[in-house]
């Protein structure tokens, strides 16, 4: 029998947005567009009658009902109680003209600033909420505790698996990023029980990154998967699931508020890992910065 991974859970109040958004992909066409029209507005789908949000959505009322089970929720009534109280807290963008993160056509300099500004502060905000800390407990032991990490990612996340490497490097942990897949797979099938794979795809739909993870969990190695969606494919070979929270919009497909998101969740993991061993982590960082030292415009190597 195949466990079910441990995955971040949203927590009160709020993060229904964000739930419904990473669940999207795993609705019915009909869903979605029920789930397109609350993740647009919550506040005016909270006073719509189930009627009303049916026929906007194009479809029956009991495929309104279907949605509201999908995501959770009871009924309808329980609904729109979640979306009030969500449509309340949310934070309104400092500029009136950003609405929805989309860049429409003929904005200013100004605005898609401000846009892209508000939606990617908003992509961290809601991703450190919505960060289950036990979760993430149990893979920052796992972590520390490894004889070895690898971490997989491809395309932007591929520079967030990058990134993380290079973090846990520098503290001493032996970690290691394969950007080809072909070296990736060799590295994963030699890992095993002791050792930690970590998967970071937006989609959790990356095929290279799925079947390297699926190949390190089948060694006995402990996996880690990072996603924006919660059903998606990467979650059912992954002993951890680890969600982001960020919604692409125009122009940023992949590469923007998702790897920011994702960022936040490895700074919160490499924090984590660094504090196990204060004393060693201070001290490796010490010794890799004055390694590098003398390659600083205006800095000449440090004399003993």
């Amino acid at each position: 029998m195949t466990k079910s991974p441990k995955i971040s859970a949203s927590h009160e109040p709020g993060g229904l947005i964000v739930h419904i958004s990473g669940l999207l992909p795993s609705l019915s066409p009909a869903e979605q567009r029920v789930a397109r029209l609350v993740v647009a507005d919550p506040a005016d789908a909270a006073r719509r009658t189930i009627t009303d949000l049916a026929t906007a959505a194009d479809t029956s009322e009991a495929t309104v009902i279907r949605f509201c089970r999908s995501v959770g929720m009871d009924g309808y009534p329980q609904l729109r109680i979640r979306l009030a109280a969500e449509a309340a807290r949310r934070i309104e963008p400092p500029d009136a003209r950003v609405v929805g993160g989309d860049i429409p056509p003929g904005a200013d300099l100004a605005q898609i600033i401000a846009t892209i500004a508000f939606n990617d502060a908003r992509a961290v905000e809601e991703t450190a909420e919505q960060l289950d800390p036990a979760v993430c407990e149990e893979v920052v032991e796992a972590i520390a505790g490894a004889g070895r990490i690898d971490i997989y990612g491809a395309g932007a996340s591929g520079f967030v698996a990058s990134d993380f490497q290079q973090k846990l490097h520098r503290i001493g942990r032996t970690a290691f990023y394969f950007p080809d897949v072909h070296t990736a797979l060799t590295s994963a099938a030699l890992l095993g029980r002791g050792d930690v794979a970590v998967g970071i795809s937006h989609t959790g739909t990356t095929s290279d990154v799925v079947e390297v993870l699926e190949q390190a969990q089948a060694r006995g190695a402990a996996t880690v998967a990072l996603t924006n969606f919660p059903r998606s494919p990467i979650t059912e070979v992954a002993d951890f699931v680890l969600t982001t929270a960020a919604r692409e919009t125009t122009y940023r497909s992949g590469a923007m508020a998702s790897r920011l998101a994702q960022l936040t969740v490895v700074d919160c993991l490499f924090v984590g890992v660094a504090a196990r061993n204060r004393a060693r982590a201070r001290k490796a960082l010490e010794a890799t910065a004055e390694a590098v030292r003398s390659h600083r415009v205006g800095s000449g190597r440090r004399r003993s």
